[in-house]
């Protein structure tokens, strides 16, 4: 399969690169943690990389066109069916293309990747689903669809509701953010009706949720943000990434008090990347491809330590 990956990106003018795991510079999610070590002779805090996004775009600022990498990623207190802390992360950056555009390589690459895999001449479990045609949906529909009810015009204190019938539990009383409110009920209600029967793009994410992706002009509401569904597991996330380093900046900033306010800490950003965004970073779309994932779906498992040869619990 990475035979594959490698062909097909080369096949379209997309360079290989390689960054380093550890750097100075972290890009701020409020909900994944990384791991910080201590690197002599001054003992400088780094930290291992949660992906190579801020490396990747600082190498499309200087000029590189498009490009994709195969990394080791590492994120804290992610262990479980699906999570392992160190993972293999697929990534890729379209200089000039949109995250329609992407989500069109997304699908091809998925069908190239999965149909170039055979076991005694016969395809894996997974690859009659992975091979279909892939739907969109909205990430309002999807809340329609399931629970009844459009999520992106709704106040907190109907968000609140809405998770408490969801859940069967008394949310009330914990003030939480509406955002932790819209990821668990996307994570226990939403996700596992996603891609059963075809892969399918979760689309046009909340503006809260844009990360580093642009917002809608069409639709200040929502950002151009996708995830890949399939058989209710998520395989990747794509933006058409945001330009703009002062608005990025902004961003770090609400993330960071997001991160206060559950007790996690307060994290330095990407410096770097700000001042190669500042420099010019061009318009590009770009997608975060968990390989792992993809392996386990083709290979119809339901637990990722069955194809990572060294899961943590080996390690």
């Amino acid at each position: 399969m990475l035979t594959a990956v490698r062909q097909f990106f080369a096949e379209r003018q997309y360079l290989e690169v390689e960054t380093p795991l550890m750097s100075r510079d972290i890009v701020v999610d409020a909900y994944v943690e990384p791991y910080s070590v201590s690197v002599p002779p001054t003992d400088s805090r780094f930290f291992l990389q949660t992906s190579p996004e801020a490396f990747m775009k600082r190498l499309v600022a200087s000029g590189s066109g498009s490009i994709f990498q195969i990394a080791h990623s590492f994120r804290d207190g992610e262990s479980g069916r699906r999570h392992n802390p160190e993972f293999t992360m697929l990534e890729w950056y379209g200089v000039d293309t949109s995250y329609h555009d992407q989500m069109k390589i997304v699908q091809d690459l998925v069908h190239c990747v999965t149909a170039a895999v055979t076991v005694d001449g016969s395809m894996l479990p997974g690859a009659d689903l992975l091979q279909k045609p892939f739907t969109q949906t909205t990430f309002n529909d999807a809340f329609l669809q399931t629970l009844g009810a459009e999520v992106l015009d709704l106040s907190v204190a109907d968000i609140v509701d809405l998770t408490s019938r969801c859940l069967t539990a008394n949310f009330s009383e914990a003030k939480p953010e509406r955002d932790d409110l819209l990821n668990l009920m996307l994570a226990e209600c939403i996700e596992p009706t996603l891609g059963l029967q075809t892969p399918e793009f979760l689309i046009d994410y909340p503006a809260s949720q844009a990360a580093l992706a642009q917002l809608n002009p069409a639709d200040p509401r929502t950002a151009f943000r996708f995830e890949l569904y399939a058989d209710g597991v998520e395989i990747c996330n794509g933006y058409q990434e945001l330009t703009d380093a002062a608005e990025l900046a902004r961003r770090d900033e609400i993330q960071n008090c997001s991160r206060s306010t559950h007790g996690a800490s307060v994290l330095p950003g990407a410096p770097r990347l700000a001042a190669a965004m500042t420099a010019g970073l061009p318009p590009c779309s770009g997608v975060a491809l968990g390989f792992d994932r993809l392996v386990m779906v083709l290979a119809g498992l339901d637990d990722i330590s069955h194809v990572i040869p060294f899961p943590v619990t080996r390690a």
